[in-house]
């Protein structure tokens, strides 16, 4: 009997802008391209198009091309290469990175030796394929919302360069967006991987608190830090994620839970899931833009009933509180020697955190206890709660409030409007991008803890649906 004829016709070119992570694994997986001519595609856009957006503050190139080849040689070896093989990504500069001082947007920590060795979550990554490129840009210390940088710039929105990309992931946000790197890492504690999603358009993953290693990181408010990844697509969230997951005894909130994988289950639809839309607190005060956001997406999922997330609005105070006291407790000793190097704005928010009785973090404490109590029951209703990722689009970068329901309120504190109470306690998030135009808006998948497969799922099926995709840019 002849052989099968092997097809002749030529395998489609990669485009290593816009293609997904996954779409890039495959590619170098099969061999029809490498992940060297992958990576530096990436280094020649990150150095063609980052003096405009403003995404990275180093660019760790020599390194990248290394990795690189190593995939390269693997591979022609027969050896695997991992899901996320020759795929490049950056990560916020307060992930320690070898070679690199970590500096977490500050002026301070660039004096800092450099790290000598990587983040446990980039450690992961590479392990599973994934190419580091370089250290992204963030909001000082990552106390902003906005993603704006006193001491290296702002970082700039691709779909409009004179706007926020928000933060205070604003790199993350802006080097996905932008076509620069397909996946990239921030940190969120009280929005701050949310929040740029939302603004720049992008599908981005707050896990379960303890979920993800935050070892060699630099933190920020401790008992409210994740770390999750942004990305374009909900496949290529589930596979960074999954390659993420693991125990690690160098953070003592990270579980002891075993992985469990999400890219799998993604394919199997939203049929047996309630999913219900969060009313009361996270519907007053939305710009018309995050009410339609928020209609599209429950009509796609046949959301028709509304659940009340009781005292959110409290919940946002009280985080305030915590944020305030906590983060300024870490900074004492660099505030009383070195006030001046520092964002005033963060500065002084750092110093009024400083001064809050402790009697009133004890209160709020207390709340944030009994607030667990509440919410969490909600998800033997449920299983998943729909909210806005922010109360609008992008603002204008230095713009300094903005209107909501007819009331002027400051822009950076109050893009956390709707992140807040749930991060509060810890709830997996997975914002969604829902293209309006002129600018995208994000909505937020909520789910009970450990839930993340429930979240990538609804994601997942929004974005096969075309409900929720992540817009090309302009540029």
């Amino acid at each position: 009997m002849p052989s099968p004829r092997r097809s002749t016709k030529p395998e489609p070119q990669l485009d290593s802008t816009w293609a997904t992570a996954s779409e890039t694994a495959d590619a170098v997986a099969r061999g029809t391209t490498t992940a060297l001519a992958v990576v530096e595609e990436a280094l020649a856009r990150i150095m063609e198009r980052d003096p405009v957006l403003n995404s990275f503050t180093a660019v760790t190139a020599e390194r990248a091309c290394a990795r690189a080849r190593e995939l390269d040689s693997a591979r022609a070896a027969g050896k695997p290469v991992g899901p996320l093989a020759g795929v490049p990504f950056a990560v916020k500069n307060l992930f320690d990175v070898v070679g690199l001082s970590t500096v977490a947007g500050s002026k301070i920590n660039r004096a800092h030796p450099a790290a000598t060795r990587d983040s446990p979550l980039i450690e992961r990554l590479e392990a599973a394929g994934a190419v580091l490129v370089g250290a992204l840009n963030m909001g000082e210390y990552a106390y902003d919302f906005t993603g704006e940088n006193v001491h290296d710039g702002p970082a700039r929105n691709p779909h409009d360069v004179t706007r926020m990309t928000g933060g205070s992931s604003g790199g993350s946000g802006g080097a996905v967006a932008g076509g620069l790197v397909p996946l990239s890492l921030g940190s969120d504690t009280n929005g701050s991987i949310r929040v740029p999603s939302s603004l720049c358009g992008l599908f981005g993953l707050k896990p379960t608190y303890g979920r993800l290693s935050r070892a060699r990181s630099f933190p920020f408010v401790s008992s409210f830090d994740h770390l999750g990844p942004l990305a374009r697509s909900a496949r290529d969230l589930s596979l960074a994620y999954d390659a993420m997951q693991g125990p690690d005894a160098d953070d003592p909130v990270c579980t002891d839970r075993p992985p469990e994988p999400t890219a799998s289950l993604l394919a199997r639809g939203t049929d047996d899931l309630r999913i219900a839309v969060a009313g009361g607190y996270f519907k007053k005060g939305a710009s018309p833009e995050a009410c339609v956001a928020v209609e599209r997406v429950a009509a796609a999922l046949c959301a028709n009933a509304d659940i009340e997330i009781p005292e959110a609005g409290r919940a946002r105070a009280a985080a305030y509180i915590i944020t305030a006291s906590e983060g300024a407790a870490m900074h004492l000793d660099r505030l009383r020697a070195q006030a001046n190097d520092y964002d005033p704005a963060v500065r002084d928010r750092l110093i009024a955190g400083a001064m809050i009785p402790a009697a009133l973090v004890s209160q709020a404490q207390k709340f944030r206890r009994w607030y667990r109590s509440q919410v969490l029951p909600l998800f033997d209703q449920v299983d998943a709660i729909l909210a806005p990722a922010t109360p609008c689009t992008a603002p204008a970068i230095g713009q300094q409030t903005f209107i909501l329901d007819g009331v002027e309120l400051p822009v950076r504190p109050n893009l956390g409007l709707y992140t807040q109470p749930i991060s509060f306690i810890g709830l997996p998030v997975v914002a969604v991008p829902v293209p309006l135009s002129p600018m995208p808006i994000g909505v937020q998948i909520i789910t009970a803890p450990w839930r993340e497969d429930i979240a990538l799922r609804i994601a997942y099926a929004l974005e096969q649906a075309g409900v929720c995709v992540a817009p090309r840019p302009p540029i």
